[in-house]
């Protein structure tokens, strides 16, 4: 899979699309193939990249075909290692085919998930999937998903900002947010970023900065949120930028350097891209159901 897959994975780059990694065998990557002849493989992620606003769904309608195909004897242990060393949780529920996965939304345990073999997402159930076959897998990550879903408990949220309060932290957050809702942000007078176009940024992740205005700031009077500005800094307006935006943006081909990271924007690299993809992707749908309501 080498070179000539390492071509075709940076050459399908810019695209929106999703990985995806599962057990290697001869037929398994044949039948995935057929399946997703643009997909490719990535060495650096060791994973296959399937491109298409779509390959989410595609991919979890495979998984589950191929999690089918599972031999009887892998589900049957899978089964005898889950009742001789059960995992005992509010989070997980055992069904016919396997198990359900339910917790609050955490980045950590959605990472954690996508490494468990045939492991997919129910988007109706809001449930992840997984056969019994995959229990050992599951099994290597549970501690790290049940604390992830423990502190992402509104209730524990609730304590942790409760003990937060009036704290410097507190004061320093409540600052930080309240400049967030200003949509504006430094950028140096001799190097601005260019307007109407996603760039990433130290501070405010990928946006899309819509006017420059010339004003000079003041270091001192936001010197704790901005720490590296000096006096030749302009303030710039900014807005999120859309999903549409995102998936049209052509992304960086290596890592910022210690230039861009001083200046405080750059062109955006194809994981920034595709986590704000994500986040734009879901934010759109939630403002369509709420207009729909």
């Amino acid at each position: 899979m080498g070179d000539e897959a390492e071509l075709h994975h940076e050459k399908d780059s810019g695209r929106p699309g999703e990985s995806v990694a599962f057990p290697f065998d001869r037929m398994s990557v044949q039948r995935f193939r057929e399946t997703f002849p643009r997909a490719r493989w990535s060495d650096e992620r060791k994973a296959w990249f399937v491109p298409g606003t779509t390959a989410r769904r595609r991919i979890d309608r495979w998984l589950a075909r191929e999690a089918s195909r599972a031999d009887a004897f892998a589900d049957e242990k899978g089964r005898d290692a889950f009742e001789f060393e059960p995992i005992l949780s509010p989070y997980l529920d055992v069904v016919e085919d396997g198990f359900r996965v339910r917790t609050p939304y955490s980045r950590t345990i959605v990472d954690a998930l996508r490494q468990v073999p045939f492991a997919r997402w129910d988007v109706d159930l809001r449930v992840w999937h997984i056969p019994f076959a995959s229990y050992d897998d599951l099994q290597r990550r549970w501690k790290l998903i049940e604390e992830a879903a423990k502190r992402n408990e509104p209730e524990e949220r609730r304590k942790r900002a409760d003990a937060r309060k009036g704290t410097d932290e507190d004061k320093r957050s409540r600052r930080r947010a309240s400049e967030r809702r200003r949509h504006r942000i430094p950028v140096p007078a001799n190097d601005l970023p260019p307007l109407d176009r996603p760039v990433a940024t130290r501070t405010y992740g990928i946006i899309v900065v819509s006017e420059v205005t010339g004003e000079l700031i003041e270091a001192a009077t936001v010197a704790d949120l901005y720490p590296d500005l000096s006096d030749e800094h302009v303030w710039a307006l900014w807005r999120s930028a859309s999903l549409e935006e995102l998936v049209h943006t052509w992304p960086a081909k290596k890592e910022p350097g210690e230039y861009e990271n001083n200046r405080g924007w750059w062109q955006p690299t194809i994981e920034e891209l595709r986590e704000a993809r994500r986040k734009a992707k879901f934010r759109e749908q939630r403002v369509a159901l709420r207009a729909s309501i």
